[in-house]
């Protein structure tokens, strides 16, 4: 996203709104002001914005409400809530059902473009999925589709690691559902009517990581001029989810060691040491290993994440599920987008099913997206339409997985080339080449043998 983006302005309080509004155009969004929950429906209907910012408290829809319609039609707009009567079980709250961020008044020009540049950060693969319409029977509640042997492999780890306290570092490629992983080990832990709270690592710089991570004080820093709990605070009793942690500088791995460790923090600006009863979920799609070797990740901090660790296989290696999470991508966007019937062609199918996805799953559903969007009317999308949007695509077009004639045997050349992939990675190891796949090593064992990799 460009640096410029429409941002729409909620609050009953016109002079609020259109200071608000003010501070973004200076800024160089196009800022639109209106003043009530039912005037942001209205105006959303007719136009698309990039953000929206809105107070909690207004007569008719509160904020929070206007959160939860957004949510549920706009899965993909982040909402801002701005309130004079935060408080931490309204954050959570607020977190909980999607907001991308909260302020409190009185806010300072600094801290509304900063939450707003956060917000705007962060793509759509990364906030929360979209709530599902409708649930394929491969579909479980764990909200991830197939039944592949790889994907049933990282969810037997799911469910053995949920109960427990124990830190659990989800691995796997952009794109695979290392969220999804992260949510559902939440939701099938006894902390499951508690917070869930998801941290974007990747997406602050290293002065921040402080302030988001623990809160801070009034006065902390020039800007500070209320107190604001941190996403520990947020996840009290929950799970901190913290998403792509191989982004930590130095500095921040220290500070996230001493919280693992001790189980207790400071407020930013603070003196008063805080007990923090969250469970730490974290993420990422780097080596490890590999930059600890390299002086550039704490080896201790890596073995305080690493204590469960779960892979979340590529697209390549579970080609089965590779129709159904068309088939489910389909009924979640195809009436979002005005087509309720969509449904790909046998051929359409073939196509789609014949290419490398390198962003997995992630790619898969944008690309399913893009054809409901773009497909000529009709219900039926296509072959012809399928090869038309792959080649508009350009450099990020999908590569086709092979020459040979037969969905089985594309099938058979994808799994051979993720598992030839991941013994190179691994050196040749075959241990190491089961957890980069997500497998065990007999499933690994038995597929080199179908494969003629055995030798």
């Amino acid at each position: 996203m460009s640096d410029a983006a429409a941002v729409l302005v909620v609050d009953d309080d016109e002079a609020v709104g259109k200071v608000l509004a003010a501070l973004l155009s200076q800024d160089g969004h196009r800022a639109t002001w209106v003043g009530s929950a039912e005037a942001a429906l209205a105006t959303l209907e007719k136009k698309a914005y990039d953000a929206v910012i809105s107070d909690v408290r207004m007569p008719g829809l509160s904020g929070l409400e206007l959160l939860k319609l957004v949510r549920v039609k706009w899965p993909e707009l982040p909402v801002v809530l701005l309130t004079a009567h935060g408080t931490v079980p309204m954050a959570v709250e607020a977190m909980r059902d999607g907001a991308a961020d909260f302020m409190l008044k009185p806010f300072n020009r600094e801290e509304v473009l900063f939450v707003v540049k956060k917000a705007l950060s962060g793509s759509a693969g990364e906030r929360a999925a979209p709530p599902r319409q409708s649930r394929t029977k491969v579909e479980s509640t764990d909200g991830m589709v197939g039944t592949s042997p790889p994907l049933e492999e990282a969810r037997a780890l799911i469910r053995q690691a949920a109960p427990s306290t124990a830190t659990v570092l989800i691995l796997g490629e952009t794109g695979t559902g290392k969220e999804l992983a992260a949510r559902a080990l939440h939701s099938l832990s006894s902390r499951k009517a508690k917070p869930f709270v998801r941290l974007n690592c990747g997406a602050l710089p290293e002065n921040l990581f402080e302030s988001e991570l623990f809160g801070y004080e009034k006065g902390a820093f020039t800007g500070a001029v209320n107190r604001k709990p941190g996403r520990v605070e947020l996840a009290e009793g929950g799970t901190l989810f913290l998403d792509e942690v191989g982004e930590l500088s130095q500095a921040s791995q220290v500070k996230l060691l001493r919280l693992i460790q001790e189980k207790e923090f400071e407020r930013l600006g603070g003196t008063e040491t805080l007990k923090a009863d969250v469970r730490i979920v974290a993420a990422t799609h780097r080596s490890l290993p590999e930059m600890v070797k390299a002086n550039t990740f704490r080896e201790d901090l890596y073995y305080r994440l690493n204590v469960v660790p779960i892979s979340m296989p590529p697209l390549r290696s579970r080609p089965d599920d590779l129709e159904p999470l068309v088939k489910h991508f389909l009924s979640v966007l195809g009436p979002q987008n005005g087509r309720p019937k969509a449904a790909l062609s046998s051929a359409a199918m073939v196509l789609v099913a014949a290419q490398q996805w390198k962003g997995n799953v992630r790619q898969l559903q944008n690309f399913i997206e893009r054809l409901t969007v773009l497909a000529p009317p009709g219900d039926l999308i296509e072959e012809t339409t399928v090869q038309r949007e792959l080649e508009r695509l350009g450099g990020d077009s999908p590569e086709a997985v092979s020459s040979a004639d037969s969905l089985p045997e594309r099938r058979k050349d994808a799994e051979r080339q993720a598992v030839e992939e991941a013994l190179k990675k691994a050196g040749g190891n075959r241990s190491v080449a089961a957890r980069l796949l997500g497998v065990s090593r007999r499933t690994l064992y038995n597929k080199l043998e179908s494969l003629g990799l055995d030798d």
